[in-house]
């Protein structure tokens, strides 16, 4: 297979906002089946490209890995891989890097990554790397035709002093040679209005990703929510609270809320968006049948 394009390139040359899709790495081998018949359903909305998380501590890297030559090779998509400095050498970052240029991936979801379970704080294995901002750089002396995504939390990294440190690092990431920006989830279009309006005020001018994660379930959102610093409408809560245990109205409000993101999202003139369906075609193709309404 040739080597995929950048996906730098594509903001320029499709004639429409860019749609993706993240995947993550099943467990086992009957996960990785249904993956197999969840990507092939959603082959049908022809996202531009697909991500592929990254665990840490060496929990999913080979099922990443896996997962990527599946959608790339046998589904046909774009793969963007993500790679954390997680548990790794600067050698074997540049090792990783190397096979995933020889394999012809050219983008890479670029990230510091969370602690490995049960800590507490990030903490850079012998001769690793504390930072996304030193991963960008080091991928991009490794392989220069790399284009490389870096995340942005439009509410502030869970970990950062304040919002004004966090937009630092950011800028960082982008002087170090990162390509665009895909934002953590939010629930509130505002949110991420202002944080464009910050990142262009620093000299950020990447193009900035909007991501949306359709809720599922109000408990499982929560969880997402806090783990990531992200802030959840009082408007919605009280929709899903009211939706109480019947699952199938939970989904359909969920749907129906980033349907009503992601139009105003295109009309105010996103460059795309990055749907988190968490592994379902369901949600996928619904958001894809609605916009085409």
């Amino acid at each position: 297979m040739p080597p995929d394009a950048a996906i730098s390139s594509l903001f320029s040359l499709k004639p429409h906002p860019l749609r993706s899709l993240e995947f993550f790495p099943p467990k086992d081998d009957a996960g990785v089946e249904a993956l197999r018949q969840t990507a092939l359903t959603l082959k049908r909305i022809a996202p531009d490209f697909v991500s592929v998380t990254y665990g840490a501590g060496g929990s999913t890297r080979e099922r990443t890995a896996q997962v990527s030559r599946l959608l790339r090779e046998e589904i046909g998509f774009t793969v963007m891989p993500h790679l954390t400095c997680v548990g790794h050498s600067r050698f074997e970052l540049n090792d990783v890097a190397d096979q995933l240029h020889a394999g012809g991936y050219r983008n890479i979801m670029t990230l510091r990554g969370d602690p490995p379970k049960g800590d507490t704080a990030f903490t850079p294995t012998a001769d690793g790397l504390r930072y996304a901002s030193e991963l960008v750089a080091l991928l991009k002396a490794r392989h220069p035709d790399f284009c490389l995504g870096v995340g942005g939390y439009p509410e502030k990294h869970p970990e950062a002093p304040s919002l004004a440190i966090d937009l630092d690092n950011l800028k960082r990431k982008i002087d170090a040679g990162a390509d665009f920006i895909t934002t953590q989830l939010f629930f509130d279009n505002a949110v991420y209005y202002r944080f464009v309006d910050q990142c262009r005020a620093r000299g950020i001018h990447v193009p900035i990703v909007p991501g949306i994660m359709p809720v599922l379930s109000l408990k499982q959102i929560k969880r997402f929510t806090e783990m990531c610093g992200a802030s959840l409408p009082a408007t919605l809560i009280k929709r899903l609270e009211a939706a109480g245990d019947h699952p199938e109205v939970v989904e359909a409000l969920g749907i129906e809320w980033a349907l009503s993101q992601i139009r105003e999202l295109l009309a105010r003139g996103a460059p795309g968006y990055h749907l988190y369906i968490l592994n379902r075609a369901k949600s996928g193709l619904a958001l894809a049948a609605g916009l085409a309404a």
